[in-house]
């Protein structure tokens, strides 16, 4: 399946850099646009046709799946799954705040991960949250990764990127990605077994496989209401995921919206 899946993101690529050297005087006017308004997207051509590809895989496989499970899971039971997943990103989280030396969200997500983790049920239940809208604790759920550590420390983002099945991204943030898989998730991490090499059970395929795909599902199934309301909103639905992606990164990476 992952052979199928790089067979079809190279495919891609390629067939987005056949289309960027067919149109090269398209995309030098482009550039020249992207430029004017600050957004650094070099490869629009290559972009647009990943773009165009996750859309169509979307619609006619994320999609499908995603509001399937929507109907048949009770809300209550789909917020439980949502909760439950979040709570293992803490782990990224924690990791990243420490990297960036932010003391403040390392500590206050490392509460979050316990309380949750403990009373909440293994996360099921975000009384971490229900902690901070009832006292003056700030327990609420943080966004940190590797793309925006290397942020803090100076490394620019690089030209925009859209990935094949992933989305938006940039040179900085794919790398970024890469590092918080192989890592610190806990969910994908597996590959080199970095935080649980002595329990070997949580490492296996047949395990996070499933694990990881029904966290695909999960966050697909909570991004159909918005993609719908982007879908009729947006002239140009490319360039306004691509903008407001890129706007949202600079602000995480300023520290500007803390809270998730």
């Amino acid at each position: 399946m992952i052979n199928i899946i790089r067979t079809v993101a190279v495919a891609v690529l390629v067939s987005g850099l056949f289309l960027t050297g067919c149109a090269s005087t398209k995309t030098t006017a482009s550039a020249n646009v992207n430029n004017q308004n600050g957004v650094n997207d070099p490869l629009e051509s290559m972009n647009r046709a990943v773009f165009n590809f996750n859309e169509m895989v979307y619609d006619n496989v994320f999609d499908p799946v995603a509001r399937g499970y929507k109907r048949v899971t009770p809300d209550p039971v789909e917020l439980v799954v949502g909760n439950f997943f979040s709570n293992l990103n803490e782990v990224v989280v924690i990791t990243n705040s420490v990297l960036q030396l932010n003391y403040e969200s390392a500590l206050a997500s490392s509460a979050r991960l316990l309380v949750n983790t403990t009373f909440g049920i293994f996360g099921m239940i975000d009384i971490a949250s229900d902690i901070s809208a009832v006292s003056d604790i700030n327990l609420n759920k943080r966004n940190e990764d590797f793309g925006q550590t290397l942020g803090r420390y100076g490394v620019g983002s690089g030209p925009y990127i859209v990935l094949p099945l992933l989305g938006p991204s940039s040179v900085r943030d794919t790398f970024g990605i890469a590092v918080d898989s192989f890592f610190m998730d806990p969910v994908t991490q597996g590959v080199t077994g970095v935080f649980m090499t002595d329990v070997p059970y949580l490492n296996k395929t047949a395990l996070r496989f499933p694990v990881a795909a029904a966290r695909t599902v999960n966050a697909r199934a909570q991004f159909l209401e918005q993609d719908k309301t982007l879908e009729e909103a947006a002239l140009d639905k490319y360039e306004f995921v691509r903008d407001a992606y890129l706007q949202r990164r600079t602000s995480l990476v300023n520290n500007k919206a803390e809270e998730k």
